[in-house]
Order: C-alpha cells, then structure tokens, then sequence
C-alpha cells in the first residue's frame, strides 16, 4: 500500500474545510496510507518588504525540504508552472508511481510560494489551475483528485 503525505505550511483553521479534509482523509485509508504534515507557517509584520519575504520563503522551503529530504519518495510540487492533468492523466499518474515508490509526497508552500532550491528537489511539478486558491482549498482539491485517482483505477464509480 502507498504512503501519501500532504506536505503543507501552516495549519488550516476553518472547521468546514477540516471537516472536508477529514473526510477524504478517511475515505482513501481505504486505499493508502495517507497523512497530513503541517509545519509551520512563519509570521510576516504587518510592514514588509521583499527582502523579508524571501526569508520566509526560505525559511519555510527549507522546513520542508528537511522533511522531504529524509525520504526516497517521490515529491510532486503544486506550482503553478507545474504540469495541468486531466483526473485520468493524474489516475495513471498515481498507478505508475506506485510502481517505482512506496511513498509520495504532494507539497504545498506557504502563502507566499516556495523556493527554487525546493522546486528544483521536486521531481515534478503539478499544477490544478493558472489561478491562486487558498492554501486550505488546495488541500481540498488535491485530496478529491487523489481519492478520484484511486476510483478510476480501481473501475470504481465516482459522482461528487
């Protein structure tokens, strides 16, 4: 069984969205192992510049290649200059790398993005849409897409 971890910054807050998260979190126990990581989320004052930014990027980044680097997954960035799929492409996706690994790992940056350094570690990038979504969405769609992915290749229907 594959092991998929949501690599994400920042802990998501409304109880709709955790509710959702929850509940496809458990549906697809049923067909992997999968956890949600959340590190944190670094603070930015109210006044901030460029410079300032690209330190939280940074330091945000290198949260998450620690936990990526201790692995031999295989890393998938959400960016968007990331690869579209359509839910079929991203089913064989999923088939495929459960052939050549036995953990995946999905990862979302904080607000402000991620660094190159982790873009470039990843061995992929994905990308859902060419429009900015809130990081706790994202979450959301990625786990639906997962879950679709594991009923289309298990010929299983799928309505939602």
């Amino acid at each position: 069984m594959v092991h998929i971890n949501i690599v994400c910054v920042g802990k998501v807050k409304e109880t709709f969205s955790r509710d959702l998260i929850n509940e496809y979190t458990k549906r697809l126990s049923k067909y992997c192992e999968i956890k949600i990581v959340e590190l944190p989320d670094k603070k930015l004052p109210e006044k901030s510049s460029k410079a300032l930014e690209q330190q939280v990027i940074d330091e945000e980044s290198q949260q998450i290649m620690n936990f990526i680097s201790k692995s031999k997954s295989y890393n998938i960035a959400l960016d968007l200059t990331g690869k579209q799929y359509t839910s079929e492409e991203f089913a064989s996706k999923i088939e495929n790398l459960q052939q050549i690994t036995s953990e995946i790992n999905f990862i979302i940056g904080g607000s402000l993005g991620m660094n190159d350094e982790l873009k470039n570690y990843c061995n992929e990038k994905i990308c859902f849409s060419k429009m900015t979504f809130p990081h706790q969405l994202i979450r959301i769609f990625l786990l639906e897409q997962i879950f679709r992915a594991f009923k289309i290749n298990n010929n299983e229907t799928y309505h939602h």
